[in-house]
């Protein structure tokens, strides 16, 4: 064991990956398919309950 303090260069940070982007036209397509799940779910709610 020694008391000498040794430096070291840390190590260098990894690079981010890119993030995935959906297409315009993919985008519009999933709120398309969410906003008629709910209508549906909503009318299934509805109908069930008596509401």
């Amino acid at each position: 064991m020694s008391n000498v303090i040794k430096f070291e260069r840390p190590p260098e940070p990894k690079a981010p990956k890119p993030k995935r982007s959906l297409t315009p036209a993919a985008r519009k397509a999933l709120i398309w398919i969410g906003g008629l799940a709910a209508i549906a779910a909503a009318w299934g709610y509805f109908s069930v309950t008596g509401g």
